[in-house]
């Protein structure tokens, strides 16, 4: 009972530092066999800071699919499809090509890219996008997203966000921060700071609101507040625990654990009418509660059987349809699940030996596969396209994230420059 009240309820990495540089991303491992692939520097006569080509290059560097040739080793430097030549880069060994130029048209700007499949010699994707300077580095994301679902037949997800928790010192005292970045860690809007705790922020299926726990109170509460507008109201404050808010896929729910009646349970709370349903009934602390795609059932975390694992409850609208039943048997510890968006796999972590890693089960064999190889890994969430899970480790005593492809052959690691960052939350697609 200690140890998942240890990791479940109280922060793991709250050490007292400065955390205000945005995150940056260091790619740790790459996918063997990534496909080669060629993002020439689009022609943009210096019309803005931010290199579109270059973004474009790491993003889909960052995915674990594709192996970008550095700038410096290109034959060539073509900004459009009829200066390029074929045999050349066929004999570079690069299978895809990305061209492309940044144009002035008044006081916006006009991007071009194309997309060629170089062993073909043929256009894949071509598109002319009305844009900003502000807003370049948002067009970059989209066309990384265009390139990648072309070659690989999957939707991209570059052009989403992650939220997190920072923990650190500011203006000379302790400051907890909900923080929202883009999926390479550009772009940081402060979404509330508080010197008490926040906790467990969960996206909203509309990618506009996010569900936190704050402590600002002196105890759990849990708020629901707008992004943009920062506008936000309290949803659940009842005596003892609120907590592990998950909404459901249609938006209109959201479950959590609540101790008002005494123990730890799941509940569900209608956000419009606030009607509230139990949905669990033991002596053991049930918690951590995630949808399924579908909506028709939920897992959580709970430690009925002695040691915590993961169950799965079917529901019958807001009213639980059967008895829970396990899902997790490998490993003395699994906890904090959530789905793939298409549901096939569960993302957790893993505990056995006093380590705690990423785990990947899959729902039809039962099958599980160890991502990570580090010690104190926490709060995994996968990518909107299920290709990602990013996840809160701990190195050199300070909290980073740090993020995994679903096969472990991928890795990167996302940081502040000083600080703490933890219980990471992937966006829905926008």
């Amino acid at each position: 009972m200690k140890k998942i009240a240890n990791i479940l309820f109280i922060p793991l990495l709250l050490l007292a530092a400065v955390a205000e540089a945005r995150l940056t991303i260091e790619i740790t491992g790459g996918r063997e066999g990534a496909m080669p692939i060629a993002v020439v520097p689009f022609a943009d006569e210096g019309l803005s800071e931010d290199r579109v080509g270059q973004i474009v290059s790491a993003d889909l560097a960052r995915s674990g699919h594709f192996a970008p040739m550095a700038t410096q080793e290109m034959p060539a430097q073509p900004h459009e499809g009829r200066a390029i030549d074929f045999d050349t880069w066929r004999r570079a060994g690069i299978e895809h090509l990305v061209v492309g130029k940044v144009a002035a048209r008044g006081e916006a700007l006009q991007v071009q890219f194309q997309l060629f499949d170089v062993v073909r010699g043929e256009q894949v994707a071509g598109y002319s996008i009305p844009t900003t300077a502000q807003r370049l580095r948002r067009v970059a994301h989209q066309i990384s997203d265009i390139v990648y679902e072309k070659i690989t037949g999957q939707r991209g997800a570059f052009n989403t966000h992650v939220a997190y928790i920072t923990v650190g010192q500011h203006e000379g005292q302790l400051s907890h921060r909900l923080a929202v970045a883009d999926a390479d860690g550009f772009n940081e809007q402060i979404i509330l700071s508080s010197r008490q705790p926040l906790m467990s922020p969960a996206w909203a299926p509309d990618g506009n609101r996010l569900a936190y726990v704050s402590f600002e109170g002196g105890r759990s509460e849990l708020y629901v507040q707008d992004v943009s507008s920062g506008k936000r109201e309290k949803l659940a404050s009842f005596n003892g625990l609120n907590s592990a808010p998950s909404w459901s896929p249609d938006g209109r729910r959201l479950a959590m654990t609540l101790s008002r009646d005494g123990n730890p349970e799941i509940y569900l709370l209608d956000v419009a009418s606030r009607a509230l349903s139990r949905l669990t009934f033991s002596r053991s602390i049930d918690t951590e509660p995630a949808w399924a795609p579908d909506g028709r059932s939920l897992v959580f975390t709970s430690d009925r059987g002695g040691r915590p694992q993961i169950y799965r409850l079917k529901l019958a609208g807001d009213r639980p349809d059967g008895r829970p039943q396990r899902l997790t048997f490998e490993g003395d510890y699994n906890a904090r699940a959530s789905f793939s968006p298409d549901g096939s796999r569960l993302v957790m972590v893993n505990g056995n030996n006093n380590r705690f890693r990423i785990a990947v089960q899959e729902m039809e064999s039962g099958n599980v596969r160890i991502l990570t190889d580090n010690r104190l890994d926490e709060s995994p969430s996968f990518a909107p396209n299920g290709s990602m899970i990013i996840y809160a480790t701990e190195r050199n005593n300070r909290g980073i994230l740090e993020a995994v492809s679903v096969d472990g052959r991928a890795q990167q690691r996302l940081g502040t420059r000083a600080g703490n960052v933890r219980e990471p939350a992937w966006s829905p697609f926008n």
